[in-house]
């Protein structure tokens, strides 16, 4: 028996220090709201002195900066909370999924990795399952981020996103696949080395909590997700 008393001391112990770390980071972002404030106020002082404009650059890349560390400290707050779902009855993941592509192709302009935009490679039937829809679009929006950002980075856009309906009556799924260079050095559904591999681990936590998975396979992202028989 001693081992297991060990293990649930352990698994005690990586919960405490968990909910520690939220705080912490809680802590860390009221810190960083006043260090926005300040800066928005001198930004507005600048702006009615006609400062040089090299000043007000510099101001707003302090600004966008504050905002970017502000929106990855949210994320380790959300990632560090349990997953809280409302699933509906009969929700159609393709519907989900188009309205998530619409939202990215509309983006004006996507620059940098996000330039581009995305089709659907569907069948026209739909994929019914018990699902929340608002949450789980924003875990299909984060990773079709992720895969845009693989995939442009290696020169490999992803012009299309397929979905499509697998296994039996009594045991359906609907899958969605992005494409994602053939060799990738991680598996950026388990991966914590960047703001997009902790968004692409939360994704992953979300679809697991409808009963799904997510996966890293050769040359796509993979989500699988219960369909209703």
């Amino acid at each position: 028996m001693k081992p297991f008393l060990l293990e649930s001391r352990d698994n005690e112990a990586l919960q405490t220090l968990g909910r520690a770390s939220v705080q912490i980071v809680h802590d860390l972002k009221n810190q960083l709201n006043g260090l926005k404030l300040y800066a928005t106020f001198l930004r507005k002082r600048s702006e009615k002195s006609e400062r040089p404009p090299d000043e007000l650059e510099t101001m707003a890349k302090l600004m966008a900066g504050l905002d970017r560390l502000a929106a990855d400290l949210s994320l380790i707050v959300e990632y560090g909370q349990p997953v809280e779902l409302s699933k509906r009855p009969a929700t159609d993941l393709q519907k989900i999924m188009r309205e998530v592509v619409a939202r990215l192709n509309d983006r004006s302009p996507m620059t940098g990795s996000l330039q581009g935009s995305i089709i659907i490679d569907a069948q026209a039937a739909p994929l019914v399952g018990e699902f929340d829809p608002v949450v789980l679009a924003q875990a299909l929006e984060s990773i079709s981020i992720g895969a845009m950002k693989l995939a442009n980075n290696a020169g490999t856009p992803p012009w299309a996103i397929r979905l499509k309906d697998e296994g039996n009556r009594a045991a359906r799924a609907g899958v969605i696949e992005w494409a994602v260079p053939e060799a990738l050095d991680h598996d950026p559904f388990r991966s914590f080395a960047g703001s997009d591999e902790l968004r692409l681990s939360l994704a992953a936590r979300i679809v697991e909590a409808h009963g799904g998975s997510a996966e890293s396979a050769p040359g796509a992202l993979r989500v699988r997700l219960p369909l209703t028989p």
